[in-house]
């Protein structure tokens, strides 16, 4: 396979990737863009659908609201894989959505070489967008374990060092206390130095004095 069509693969790879976006919490694709990617009108698309509608359950398919709609349409979002169809389209006209099954299923009530062979690629699209999603929900859960680890460590610091602080301060209240008690010793000894001994009476027999 020459580069050319590598890079050609590549790049229609990326336009189908970037065709996917997320409406009611799912994964879809809208009918305009898996038209292009199959090589057929919308109209034909939308055709092929309505006679084969007991294909497409409303897990594979469902039309998009008008809030839906405008949401996407003035999101800047809307995929440059074709721009005709979307010229010629009414606003109000609100797309198709097709889940991963339904647009495999598309490709299927087609009949279309190209569109069976297109569809493998936007099976991949929907696979690679799974797996960029799991690894990203994958670091974010890494983060936030992270993030809860150095939460307990910073609360544990601060536990030793309000102990660190109680210790000090027992430590600098018993110094004090050991500091007043030697200055009353010292205080009191100093008393015992200044006070002169009272002279003591004489023990034993007194003689009388005679006149």
């Amino acid at each position: 396979m020459s580069d050319k069509l590598i890079i050609s693969g590549n790049q229609q790879s990326e336009n189908i990737k970037n065709a996917i976006y997320e409406v009611r919490g799912q994964k879809v694709m809208l009918d305009y863009d898996l038209a292009a990617i199959y090589g057929v009108k919308t109209a034909t698309l939308n055709q092929a659908v309505k006679r084969n509608i007991e294909r497409f359950p409303e897990d594979f398919m469902f039309r998009l609201t008008e809030d839906e709609w405008d949401g996407l349409f003035n999101s800047g979002m809307i995929s440059q894989i074709v721009t005709s169809s979307l010229s010629k389209r009414k606003k109000t006209a609100s797309p198709y959505a097709f889940t991963e099954h339904g647009a495999v299923m598309l490709a299927a009530v087609l009949r279309s070489p190209s569109a069976v062979q297109m569809s493998v690629m936007v099976t991949r699209a929907f696979i690679a967008m799974r797996q960029a999603i799991s690894t990203m929900l994958a670091v974010d859960l890494k983060v936030e374990q992270i993030s809860h680890k150095v939460d307990q460590l910073n609360a544990y610091v601060e536990e030793i060092l309000h102990d660190q602080n109680d210790i000090n301060e027992q430590q600098e209240l018993t110094n004090n206390e050991i500091a007043t008690q030697i200055e009353a010793i010292n205080d009191a000894l100093d008393q015992l130095r200044d006070t002169k001994a009272t002279p003591r009476k004489p023990i034993g027999f007194k003689s009388p004095t005679h006149e």
